[in-house]
């Protein structure tokens, strides 16, 4: 697994990765990443998790967690809406730090409310060679602001938290085997089967406009219109972010083009 991260001084912590897991499905990698009930098995830096919303419609949760850091950090509280896009077994999965007055803000743990992590997940070729597309990749843009110095968040994040980072993929091989054994499927996973679907074809068509960034509703057979928590889709340089419109947390455009910049530019980096 290659990993990189971004640091900005006159802002948030921000860094992207690139991770390539072999002898899996992107149906299972995006299940394992919204399953809050199996995570603590190999994260040990989350703390605790609750479901505060949902839609049964469009999948849209929103989440309460609390995350215990290493040596540099103390703890931090998050309230977080969350939503997945699906393309052609592509899966564009968007969190966003939302208000939420349901949850009273205490002095600890510290609340952060500047939140925004996205990755792609999609079927690779296995790096066995055979030519088949045994193997998943998934590619993250995340940034927050902790509240402390980005020095101090630059030492933490490389030497602290790389040792929960190595935990993925044991943690990954320990969710399929719970899966393929029979278990009952969580009520996360079971919401991260809840997609928007976008057609690939659709998608296709704006990657001619390298330069342009558009916007466009998200198409849902099932879904329809209510005038709120309606989706858009920003396409920038032939890759998406997709904004997740939280009727308590509407991302503007300004940071929307931010973020989709950087997060197209990913693959190309890595």
């Amino acid at each position: 697994m290659f990993m990189s991260w971004l640091f900005n001084q006159a802002g948030p912590t921000e860094y992207r990765s690139r991770t390539v897991f072999e002898d899996t499905t992107p149906e299972m990698v995006r299940d394992f990443f919204w399953d809050d009930e199996f995570r603590p098995k190999w994260d040990n830096m989350l703390v605790s998790a609750a479901t505060m919303e949902e839609c049964p419609t469009t999948g849209t949760m929103v989440v309460h967690w609390v995350r215990k850091f290493p040596f540099f950090c103390s703890d931090r509280e998050y309230v977080f809406g969350r939503r997945i896009w699906e393309s052609g077994r592509a899966y564009y999965c968007v969190t966003k730090g939302v208000p939420y007055g349901s949850v009273p803000r205490k002095n600890k743990p510290r609340r952060v409310d500047l939140y925004y992590s996205s990755w792609l997940i999609r079927a690779v070729e296995s790096r066995k060679g055979d030519g088949q597309l045994t193997a998943c990749e998934v590619l993250l843009f995340h940034h927050e602001d902790m509240g402390i110095p980005w020095k101090i968040a630059k030492v933490g994040v490389r030497q602290g938290m790389w040792g929960t980072v190595k935990k993925i993929d044991p943690g990954l091989r320990a969710y399929q085997k719970e899966r393929t054994s029979g278990n009952t499927l969580s009520h996360c996973a079971f919401m991260a089967q809840i997609n928007s679907k976008i057609s690939a074809d659709y998608l296709r068509s704006f990657e001619s406009k390298s330069n342009d960034a558009s916007e466009l509703e998200t198409h849902n057979s099932s879904e329809k219109p209510s005038g709120k928590n309606i989706p858009k889709l920003l396409v920038v340089g032939g890759a998406i972010a997709l904004a997740c419109s939280f009727d308590r947390g509407l991302l503007t455009k300004a940071v929307i083009f931010g973020v989709a910049r950087r997060f197209a530019n990913i693959g190309k980096r890595l």
